[in-house]
Protein backbone atom coordinates (compact mmCIF):
# COMPACT_ATOMS: atom_id res chain seq x y z
CA UNK A 1 0.00 0.00 0.00
CA UNK A 2 0.64 3.67 -0.53
CA UNK A 3 0.74 5.66 3.19
CA UNK A 4 1.26 9.33 3.63
CA UNK A 5 1.93 10.40 7.26
CA UNK A 6 1.44 14.19 7.56
CA UNK A 7 3.86 14.62 10.25
CA UNK A 8 5.29 11.47 10.58
CA UNK A 9 8.56 12.75 12.13
CA UNK A 10 7.89 12.66 15.87
CA UNK A 11 7.78 9.73 18.05
CA UNK A 12 4.61 8.21 17.07
CA UNK A 13 5.40 8.82 13.36
CA UNK A 14 8.88 7.22 13.41
CA UNK A 15 7.28 3.70 15.23
CA UNK A 16 4.92 3.73 12.83
CA UNK A 17 6.81 4.75 9.81
CA UNK A 18 9.56 2.23 10.66
CA UNK A 19 6.67 -0.77 11.00
CA UNK A 20 4.98 0.29 7.97
CA UNK A 21 8.39 0.32 5.79
CA UNK A 22 9.29 -2.72 7.22
CA UNK A 23 5.46 -4.24 6.42
CA UNK A 24 6.96 -3.79 2.82
CA UNK A 25 4.81 -0.78 2.50
CA UNK A 26 5.36 2.78 0.72
CA UNK A 27 5.81 5.11 2.72
CA UNK A 28 5.68 9.10 2.47
CA UNK A 29 5.99 11.35 5.06
CA UNK A 30 5.07 15.37 5.42
CA UNK A 31 7.16 17.54 7.26
CA UNK A 32 8.09 21.03 7.82
CA UNK A 33 11.65 20.07 8.02
CA UNK A 34 12.33 17.33 5.20
CA UNK A 35 15.60 15.66 6.43
CA UNK A 36 15.48 12.24 3.99
CA UNK A 37 14.57 10.55 2.00
CA UNK A 38 10.89 9.96 1.21
CA UNK A 39 9.98 13.13 3.04
CA UNK A 40 8.10 15.66 1.55
CA UNK A 41 8.00 19.77 2.82
CA UNK A 42 4.72 21.13 3.81
CA UNK A 43 3.95 23.68 5.99
CA UNK A 44 0.65 21.75 7.55
CA UNK A 45 -1.36 25.24 6.60
CA UNK A 46 -1.90 25.65 2.90
CA UNK A 47 -2.22 23.04 -0.02
CA UNK A 48 0.92 22.91 -2.17
CA UNK A 49 3.07 20.23 -4.28
CA UNK A 50 2.40 17.83 -1.32
CA UNK A 51 -0.97 17.16 -2.33
CA UNK A 52 0.22 15.32 -5.21
CA UNK A 53 1.36 12.42 -2.44
CA UNK A 54 -2.42 12.13 -1.53
CA UNK A 55 -4.48 11.33 -4.54
CA UNK A 56 -3.58 8.12 -5.61
CA UNK A 57 -2.25 7.31 -1.88
CA UNK A 58 -4.35 4.06 0.08
CA UNK A 59 -3.97 5.43 3.28
CA UNK A 60 -3.59 8.80 5.12
CA UNK A 61 -2.33 8.93 9.24
CA UNK A 62 -2.17 12.71 9.86
CA UNK A 63 -0.05 12.90 13.13
CA UNK A 64 0.84 16.72 12.95
CA UNK A 65 0.55 18.83 15.83
CA UNK A 66 3.02 20.43 18.11
CA UNK A 67 4.01 18.70 20.84
CA UNK A 68 2.19 18.71 24.26
CA UNK A 69 5.75 18.37 25.75
CA UNK A 70 5.36 21.83 26.82
CA UNK A 71 4.86 24.58 29.22
CA UNK A 72 0.49 25.35 28.64
CA UNK A 73 1.48 29.27 27.95
CA UNK A 74 -1.48 30.98 25.97
CA UNK A 75 0.38 31.47 23.41
CA UNK A 76 1.52 27.58 23.14
CA UNK A 77 -1.88 26.03 24.10
CA UNK A 78 -2.77 28.48 20.89
CA UNK A 79 0.09 26.46 18.94
CA UNK A 80 -1.49 23.29 19.84
CA UNK A 81 -4.76 24.08 18.82
CA UNK A 82 -3.87 26.00 15.25
CA UNK A 83 -1.33 23.44 14.37
CA UNK A 84 -3.59 20.28 14.71
CA UNK A 85 -6.82 22.37 13.31
CA UNK A 86 -4.78 23.55 10.57
CA UNK A 87 -3.39 20.82 9.32
CA UNK A 88 -6.40 18.28 9.77
CA UNK A 89 -8.76 20.79 7.32
CA UNK A 90 -5.99 21.05 4.91
CA UNK A 91 -6.20 17.54 4.62
CA UNK A 92 -9.22 16.86 4.25
CA UNK A 93 -9.20 19.70 1.62
CA UNK A 94 -6.58 17.63 -0.02
CA UNK A 95 -8.55 14.42 0.27
CA UNK A 96 -11.54 15.72 -1.58
CA UNK A 97 -10.01 17.48 -4.10
CA UNK A 98 -8.27 14.53 -4.89
CA UNK A 99 -9.03 12.53 -8.45
CA UNK A 100 -8.20 9.02 -6.51
CA UNK A 101 -8.55 9.92 -2.65
CA UNK A 102 -7.17 7.40 0.09
CA UNK A 103 -9.82 4.93 1.05
CA UNK A 104 -8.85 5.72 4.52
CA UNK A 105 -7.60 8.68 6.80
CA UNK A 106 -6.84 8.06 10.12
CA UNK A 107 -6.67 11.27 12.17
CA UNK A 108 -4.74 11.65 15.03
CA UNK A 109 -6.52 12.64 18.17
CA UNK A 110 -6.22 11.33 22.23
CA UNK A 111 -7.20 10.15 25.18
CA UNK A 112 -6.95 13.61 26.84
CA UNK A 113 -10.62 14.22 25.56
CA UNK A 114 -12.50 12.16 28.05
CA UNK A 115 -12.92 13.52 31.64
CA UNK A 116 -10.46 13.42 34.68
CA UNK A 117 -11.91 10.90 36.61
CA UNK A 118 -11.34 7.78 39.08
CA UNK A 119 -14.97 5.98 39.27
CA UNK A 120 -15.05 4.39 36.03
CA UNK A 121 -13.10 3.39 32.90
CA UNK A 122 -14.06 6.06 29.45
CA UNK A 123 -15.10 4.04 26.32
CA UNK A 124 -16.09 5.17 23.50
CA UNK A 125 -20.03 5.13 23.67
CA UNK A 126 -19.65 5.81 27.49
CA UNK A 127 -17.39 8.04 28.20
CA UNK A 128 -17.67 11.09 29.72
CA UNK A 129 -16.15 14.14 27.56
CA UNK A 130 -14.27 16.55 29.93
CA UNK A 131 -14.02 20.34 30.21
CA UNK A 132 -16.39 20.85 32.62
CA UNK A 133 -15.20 18.58 35.73
CA UNK A 134 -14.80 20.26 39.09
CA UNK A 135 -11.84 20.77 41.06
CA UNK A 136 -9.04 21.28 38.17
CA UNK A 137 -7.22 23.55 36.38
CA UNK A 138 -9.05 25.89 33.98
CA UNK A 139 -6.93 24.96 31.09
CA UNK A 140 -7.48 21.25 31.54
CA UNK A 141 -10.41 22.19 29.45
CA UNK A 142 -8.90 23.62 26.78
CA UNK A 143 -6.75 20.41 26.15
CA UNK A 144 -10.46 19.13 25.85
CA UNK A 145 -11.03 22.09 23.49
CA UNK A 146 -8.24 20.79 21.15
CA UNK A 147 -8.88 17.79 20.63
CA UNK A 148 -12.58 18.16 20.56
CA UNK A 149 -11.59 20.78 17.70
CA UNK A 150 -9.06 18.55 16.20
CA UNK A 151 -12.06 15.62 15.76
CA UNK A 152 -14.72 17.64 14.38
CA UNK A 153 -12.33 19.31 11.90
CA UNK A 154 -11.92 15.55 10.78
CA UNK A 155 -15.61 15.20 11.05
CA UNK A 156 -16.83 17.83 8.64
CA UNK A 157 -14.20 17.27 5.90
CA UNK A 158 -15.98 16.39 2.70
CA UNK A 159 -14.50 13.32 1.61
CA UNK A 160 -17.60 10.66 1.04
CA UNK A 161 -15.31 8.15 -0.35
CA UNK A 162 -12.94 8.08 2.23
CA UNK A 163 -13.67 6.67 5.27
CA UNK A 164 -12.62 8.69 8.09
CA UNK A 165 -11.42 7.06 11.95
CA UNK A 166 -10.56 9.47 14.80
CA UNK A 167 -7.34 7.55 16.91
CA UNK A 168 -7.80 8.95 20.36
CA UNK A 169 -4.74 7.51 21.18
CA UNK A 170 -3.24 7.09 25.16
CA UNK A 171 0.39 7.26 25.36
CA UNK A 172 2.40 5.11 22.98
CA UNK A 173 5.09 3.99 24.93
CA UNK A 174 8.41 2.83 22.62
CA UNK A 175 12.10 2.78 23.71
CA UNK A 176 12.79 5.46 21.17
CA UNK A 177 14.79 7.84 23.05
CA UNK A 178 13.35 10.81 23.88
CA UNK A 179 9.66 9.40 24.08
CA UNK A 180 7.19 8.91 27.18
CA UNK A 181 8.37 5.50 27.84
CA UNK A 182 12.37 7.14 28.09
CA UNK A 183 11.26 10.09 30.22
CA UNK A 184 9.86 8.14 32.58
CA UNK A 185 12.79 5.19 32.32
CA UNK A 186 15.00 7.80 33.44
CA UNK A 187 13.34 9.61 36.53
CA UNK A 188 12.98 5.35 37.69
CA UNK A 189 16.50 4.72 37.19
CA UNK A 190 17.36 7.41 39.54
CA UNK A 191 15.44 6.80 42.05
CA UNK A 192 12.52 9.75 41.48
CA UNK A 193 9.72 7.11 39.87
CA UNK A 194 7.33 7.10 42.79
CA UNK A 195 4.24 7.84 42.89
CA UNK A 196 2.96 12.02 42.29
CA UNK A 197 0.47 13.64 44.28
CA UNK A 198 -0.58 10.44 45.86
CA UNK A 199 -0.51 8.46 42.67
CA UNK A 200 -4.54 7.67 42.39
CA UNK A 201 -4.58 9.01 38.66
CA UNK A 202 -4.66 6.47 36.08
CA UNK A 203 -2.79 5.84 33.56
CA UNK A 204 -3.34 4.94 29.87
CA UNK A 205 -0.77 3.75 27.72
CA UNK A 206 -0.19 1.68 25.14
CA UNK A 207 2.68 -0.48 23.86
CA UNK A 208 4.30 0.50 20.39
CA UNK A 209 3.51 -2.98 18.59
CA UNK A 210 -0.15 -2.89 19.53
CA UNK A 211 -0.88 0.56 18.30
CA UNK A 212 0.86 -0.33 14.41
CA UNK A 213 -1.17 -3.59 15.16
CA UNK A 214 -4.26 -1.42 15.72
CA UNK A 215 -3.73 1.01 12.99
CA UNK A 216 -3.35 -1.90 10.69
CA UNK A 217 -6.58 -3.36 12.07
CA UNK A 218 -8.51 -0.55 11.26
CA UNK A 219 -7.32 -0.09 8.08
CA UNK A 220 -8.45 -3.23 7.13
CA UNK A 221 -11.57 -3.52 8.80
CA UNK A 222 -14.27 -1.16 6.51
CA UNK A 223 -17.08 -1.36 9.13
CA UNK A 224 -14.99 0.93 11.44
CA UNK A 225 -15.24 4.84 11.57
CA UNK A 226 -15.54 7.60 14.11
CA UNK A 227 -13.67 7.66 17.11
CA UNK A 228 -11.50 5.22 18.53
CA UNK A 229 -9.45 4.52 21.22
CA UNK A 230 -6.30 3.32 21.09
CA UNK A 231 -5.51 2.26 24.56
CA UNK A 232 -4.51 -0.92 26.33
CA UNK A 233 -7.48 -2.46 28.23
CA UNK A 234 -5.60 -2.24 31.40
CA UNK A 235 -5.13 1.29 32.69
CA UNK A 236 -4.00 1.90 36.24
CA UNK A 237 -2.90 4.11 38.79
CA UNK A 238 -0.12 5.99 38.67
CA UNK A 239 1.68 4.38 41.94
CA UNK A 240 1.23 0.74 39.93
CA UNK A 241 2.21 2.20 37.09
CA UNK A 242 5.65 2.94 38.52
CA UNK A 243 6.33 0.09 40.48
CA UNK A 244 5.54 -1.39 37.70
CA UNK A 245 8.21 0.59 35.85
CA UNK A 246 10.55 0.13 38.36
CA UNK A 247 10.21 -3.49 39.03
CA UNK A 248 11.00 -3.82 34.89
CA UNK A 249 14.37 -1.78 35.65
CA UNK A 250 14.98 -3.56 39.21
CA UNK A 251 14.54 -0.37 40.78
CA UNK A 252 13.80 -1.33 44.33
CA UNK A 253 12.56 2.51 45.32
CA UNK A 254 11.04 5.64 43.84
CA UNK A 255 10.98 9.01 45.12
CA UNK A 256 7.62 10.16 46.13
CA UNK A 257 6.68 13.81 44.80
CA UNK A 258 3.79 16.03 45.85
CA UNK A 259 2.12 17.85 43.92
CA UNK A 260 4.13 21.32 43.85
CA UNK A 261 6.62 19.12 43.52
CA UNK A 262 5.80 17.96 40.35
CA UNK A 263 4.89 21.43 39.58
CA UNK A 264 8.81 22.21 40.22
CA UNK A 265 10.01 18.93 38.45
CA UNK A 266 7.71 20.67 35.44
CA UNK A 267 9.05 23.47 35.16
CA UNK A 268 12.39 22.31 34.93
CA UNK A 269 11.72 19.66 32.07
CA UNK A 270 9.87 22.33 30.42
CA UNK A 271 6.71 20.52 30.24
CA UNK A 272 3.04 20.42 32.48
CA UNK A 273 1.72 18.56 35.27
CA UNK A 274 -1.38 18.02 33.47
CA UNK A 275 0.04 14.86 31.64
CA UNK A 276 1.06 13.95 35.23
CA UNK A 277 -2.06 14.53 37.03
CA UNK A 278 -5.00 14.39 34.93
CA UNK A 279 -6.66 10.97 35.59
CA UNK A 280 -7.09 9.13 32.19
CA UNK A 281 -8.78 6.33 32.61
CA UNK A 282 -9.75 5.11 28.85
CA UNK A 283 -10.34 1.45 27.07
CA UNK A 284 -10.51 0.09 24.14
CA UNK A 285 -13.97 -0.31 24.17
CA UNK A 286 -14.93 -0.37 20.25
CA UNK A 287 -11.29 -2.54 19.17
CA UNK A 288 -12.16 -5.09 21.83
CA UNK A 289 -15.91 -5.79 20.59
CA UNK A 290 -14.53 -5.73 16.86
CA UNK A 291 -12.06 -8.83 17.90
CA UNK A 292 -8.66 -6.73 18.72
CA UNK A 293 -6.39 -9.15 20.53
CA UNK A 294 -3.76 -6.92 22.35
CA UNK A 295 -0.24 -8.53 22.11
CA UNK A 296 0.53 -6.93 25.53
CA UNK A 297 -2.70 -5.99 27.52
CA UNK A 298 -0.45 -5.51 30.95
CA UNK A 299 1.77 -2.92 32.07
CA UNK A 300 3.86 -5.05 33.73
CA UNK A 301 4.37 -7.53 30.89
CA UNK A 302 4.29 -4.15 28.18
CA UNK A 303 7.28 -2.77 30.38
CA UNK A 304 9.79 -5.53 30.83
CA UNK A 305 9.33 -5.85 27.05
CA UNK A 306 10.32 -2.00 26.13
CA UNK A 307 12.90 -2.38 29.16
CA UNK A 308 14.58 -5.87 27.22
CA UNK A 309 14.39 -3.76 23.77
CA UNK A 310 16.17 -0.77 25.17
CA UNK A 311 18.75 -3.27 26.88
CA UNK A 312 18.94 -4.74 23.48
CA UNK A 313 20.07 -1.39 21.51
Amino acid sequence: MKIVLPGGTGQVGTVLRRALTAAGHEVAVLSRRPTGPGEIPWDGRNPGPWTEVIDGSDVVVNLAGRSVSCRYTPDNLRAMMDSRVDSARVVGQAIAAAARPPRIWLQMSTATVYAHRFDAPNDEATGVIGGAEPGVPDYWGYSVDIATAWEREQEMADTPHTRKVALRAAMVMSPDRGGVFDVLSRLARLGLGGPVAGGRQYVSWIHDHDFVRAVEFLVGRDDLAGPVNLAAPAPLPHRAFMRALRGAWRVPVGLPATKWMAELGAFALRSDTELLLKSRRVVPGRLLDAGFAFDHPEWPEAAADLVRRVRGR
